[in-house]
């Protein structure tokens, strides 16, 4: 399919040698550098991450998370989970007795320990050849010196000011005059820079042991929550297998709980039973059908996923074909379900980038501090701003995501990887929080049942349910006729106040040795290929 060059819009980047894809320009031009230094895929996304952590820090940074899918070149995957825990004096029975009911409406109880750090490193020793120092020296140069704020960041993190005027770390490290920098406007974290120096000489220690795991520590618990520094010097980044399903004949990869691409894999198998890929690709009943699907698949999410040591089914059961063919027979293809509990949708930041070098080593590769600055608390002196990742437990007694000591929290951050025949088709990963599952199904569908190019397959109109509400909010490229079509259908439609996520995709033509990058437009990214 040839796109209408005279229409807005961009051609997907296609190269030999390597190729990388993330959301902001200077993270992708970092990465390319490495490549071409000698680098391989793992060097490369280590360089984009800690780059995206300098000039994109809303959505990421040192104080969040990382989770990645490594596929070698003779197509073995392996899964890494670095999601840090809730304190281990956090217990359920504090917060009940306090009256807390929502951990988000109290961010310092949902701070947890930030893990990317500890999973970068353990990727560099697995599957790396170059170190911190090399990979870091360029997100410690725009730290230091400064980066111009690019549109996408820009508007994020003017919409948190606020917020962020609040607490004195992040009033020093990431305001000017108690203002978000401007678009296009210089901003330096020069102690951010610091702390990003140390990890390059001493390691992820430098993060979770002596003075920075201390501020850390602190920091926290002045404002009376609970994480220590014991809790620091014990996070792990740990190798998982993969959880996947086929859909259209390619099988569909995702980090297993808790994280929530089991809940992409449930809605790719219900899209199957309902046949989907039948549906016309830009048409209301598409559009009915995959939302009602992700309100089926979002509602098991919520009831179970979890950290694996608390889930009560195994993820063979909500994978299962029988499962499935029961879940579908709440769709309705002429009607909205009314009685699905439609899931709540926090809104988060989060930035996804993926690297295939020269050799076809592919990586798929998420980071992310949720919330847009995670709790909006900052470290003063180390300049890290703290996630709020343990704001997706619930208060509740008996449900298996419920906050607890040590555990790790349903998490939203989910990269994929497709492959066909024990080779990688794509690597891919959509951003924004809640909207993940049903953005990866989206592209997926995209291209494997409507034919669309990587580019087209992220450029496509979205429609997901609102923040605070039953109604979907439906982006400007939506056309009338399908909008009409979902409230024929009994669905309530909004126009969407920001876009739905965001997205990177890097396919490999193994038969003419062609790699082909796409970036979202909804942030700030470029693919870039030599």
């Amino acid at each position: 399919m040839t796109r209408a060059f005279d229409l807005p819009g961009r051609s997907p980047v296609y190269a030999t040698e390597g190729m990388v894809a993330t959301s902001h320009a200077l993270a992708s031009s970092s990465a390319l550098r490495v490549l071409q230094d000698g680098g391989n895929a793992v060097d490369a996304a280590i360089a984009a991450s800690a780059m995206l952590c300098v000039v994109e820090p809303g959505s990421t940074g040192i104080g969040g998370d990382c989770f990645a899918i490594v596929a070698q070149p003779d197509g073995t995957l392996t899964g890494l989970n670095s999601s840090g825990r809730s304190a281990s004096g956090a217990n359920l029975g504090w917060y009940l007795e306090q009256g807390i009911t929502k951990l988000d409406d109290h961010p310092v109880h949902a701070i947890t320990a930030p893990g990317a750090v500890r999973g970068w490193e353990t990727l560099l020793n697995a599957h790396g050849t170059m170190g911190f120092d090399r990979l870091l020296r360029d997100a410690i140069d725009y730290a230091e010196n400064g980066f111009p704020v690019a549109p996408r960041v820009g508007r994020d993190w003017a919409g948190v000011e606020d917020e962020m005027a609040e607490n004195a770390g992040a009033l020093h490290n990431f305001l000017q005059d108690g203002k978000a920098p401007a678009v296009g406007s210089m901003h330096a974290v020069p102690n951010l820079a610091k702390t990003m120096r140390a990890i390059a000489d001493k390691g992820s220690d430098a993060l979770y042991t002596g003075p920075i795991a201390a501020e850390i520590a602190s920091t926290v618990q002045d404002l009376g929550g609970f994480l220590s520094e014991e809790d620091l010097a014990q996070v792990s980044a740990d190798w998982v297998t993969p959880v996947s399903t086929n859909y259209g004949g390619y099988d569909i990869h995702e980090i297993p709980p808790n994280g929530v691409g089991i809940t992409a894999l449930i809605l790719l198998n219900l899209l199957e039973k309902i046949d989907a890929r039948s549906l016309d690709s830009h048409s209301a009943l598409r559009q009915h059908a995959e939302i009602e699907c992700a309100r089926l698949a979002y509602s098991v999410r919520d009831a179970y996923v979890s950290d694996p040591a608390t889930m009560p089914v195994s993820v063979d059961a909500l994978l299962s074909d029988k499962y499935a063919s029961e879940l579908a027979k709440g769709f309705d293809p002429d009607h909205r379900n009314s009685a699905i509990d439609l899931p709540p949708v926090p809104h988060s930041d989060t930035v996804y980038l993926t690297v295939v070098d020269r050799d076809l080593r592919a990586v798929s590769f998420i980071n992310s501090v949720y919330n847009t600055f995670g709790s909006r608390i900052v470290t003063m002196d180390s300049g890290i701003a703290l996630q709020n990742r343990g704001g997706c437990f619930v208060v509740e007694e008996g449900h298996p995501n419920a906050i607890g000591p040590s555990k790790r929290p349903l998490h939203t951050i989910i990269p994929g990887m497709a492959t066909k025949d024990g080779r990688v088709a794509w690597s891919f990963g959509v951003m924004g929080g809640a909207y993940q599952p049903m953005g990866q199904a989206l592209v997926l569908s995209n291209m494997i049942d409507h034919g669309f190019d990587p580019q087209e397959a992220l450029d496509y109109p979205r429609v997901f349910w609102e923040e605070d509400g039953d109604a979907l909010e439906i982006e400007s490229g939506v056309s009338d006729e399908v909008a009409q079509g979902l409230r024929d259908r009994g669905h309530e439609t909004v126009p969407a106040e920001h876009p739905h996520g965001g997205g990177q995709i890097i396919a490999i033509d193994h038969d003419r040795g062609v790699l082909i990058g796409a970036s979202d437009p909804r942030k700030d990214g470029q693919a870039q290929g030599y």
